[in-house]
């Protein structure tokens, strides 16, 4: 299982230094994606969290069927579960709202866990691969569902704390975008219009 792995390359981790991209890396943020690869929770509760990912769910297949650059990549059911799934588990461990992060996934890649950007985010999440390289994760693959929910759901987190939770603030951070309105209000648009539960 890639968890067991990961636990491995962490320990070869903490005992190299790798070199990172020219933009200087955030000591809290380094220090909260290590934590995040320690922990591994799943579903405290199994009802609430079946009927959520049957909602959401129908609600992807709603979208993928509505939207032509959703269809073609969404039609395998349990890639669709998978992510759904995955979405649940690491936004719960990270103290997030899932409907948010899946709104956060529908701006970024549309879903497409082989998206790779014109700057080189990849996966999910849009990660920037540099993070592998410093964690010393080298092996990892961005476009796994579960690192690249990982990754994201903590980066996500930690600008939440350093926004003293104000969303719009944080997301705007996660995009490399703070300042502009544009991407918290896409964001915030999808999950009142898809994700949004009451």
């Amino acid at each position: 299982m890639w968890r067991g792995e990961l636990v491995v390359l962490m320990l070869l981790a903490l005992t190299a230094f790798v070199a990172t991209a020219a933009t200087p890396i955030d000591p809290e943020l380094r220090n909260a994606l290590e934590l995040a690869f320690e922990q591994d929770d799943g579903f405290e509760d199994r009802f609430t969290a079946e009927v959520w990912l049957l909602d959401m769910s129908t609600r992807l297949d709603r979208l993928a069927n509505g939207t032509e650059r959703l269809s073609g990549r969404l039609r395998d059911h349990q890639e669709r579960i998978d992510i759904l799934r995955g979405t649940h588990r690491e936004a719960t461990r990270a103290g997030l709202d899932p409907n948010l992060v899946l709104a956060v996934i529908e701006v970024e890649s549309t879903f497409d866990r082989y998206a790779i950007s014109r700057s080189g985010a990849q996966g999910l999440m849009q990660i920037m691969p540099f993070w592998l390289r410093e964690l010393g994760l080298d092996d990892a693959n961005l476009m796994d569902i579960d690192i690249n929910l990982r990754m994201g759901c903590t980066i996500l987190r930690h600008y939440l704390d350093r926004e003293k939770g104000n969303v719009a603030r944080a997301l705007a951070r996660y995009n490399g975008s703070l300042g502009e309105p544009d991407y918290p209000r896409k964001v915030l648009r999808a999950q009142r219009q898809h994700w949004y539960t009451f």
